[in-house]
């Protein structure tokens, strides 16, 4: 479980590529300068979720976050969309409509769950090295952040 005021981990790789569905699936609605609302795939479940770059303070309710305490994909998604991590529109769109949660469930093991992902990107026009290569650049960016992980703060 994430405890206020420690640092966030780096999430595994998959949760990137996740990021850039949820942006294309248009499931990332910014309610606020640090608040957003992120729909999950199966459009089941809301997170709630606030980032303040500046402060490097961070709360999403998804489970990664909350009780693996790692960055987790809604708060990536955010992150992207107010231009702190880099967004790359044209892999976004050839990761659109993937059953995240499904995926997950079914195969249990992200590295799978990845390749069936980059699969799908590659039928769509994008190199899985080009795809490598982008989420490792997220990846060191969201590092040197460094986000530490808040109580939810009150709605300002």
């Amino acid at each position: 479980m994430a405890r206020p005021g420690a640092e966030l981990s780096l999430p595994p790789r998959i949760k990137v590529l996740e990021a850039l569905g949820s942006i294309a699936d248009g499931r990332v609605k910014l309610v606020g300068d640090r608040e957003a609302v992120v729909v999950s795939s199966m459009g089941d479940r809301q997170y709630a979720v606030y980032v303040d770059a500046e402060k490097g303070e961070a709360f999403s309710d998804d489970n990664g976050t909350r009780f693996r305490g790692y960055v987790g994909y809604p708060i990536i998604a955010v992150l992207m969309l107010k231009g702190v991590l880099p967004y790359e529109e044209r892999f976004a769109k050839a990761l659109a409509g993937l059953p995240w949660k499904e995926l997950n469930e079914r195969f249990k093991k992200y590295a799978v769950v990845e390749g069936i992902v980059k699969s799908r990107a590659r039928e769509k026009g994008v190199d899985p090295k080009e795809l490598d290569a982008y989420v490792s650049s997220v990846l060191k960016r969201l590092a040197e952040l460094r986000l530490r992980y808040v109580e939810r703060p009150r709605a300002s």
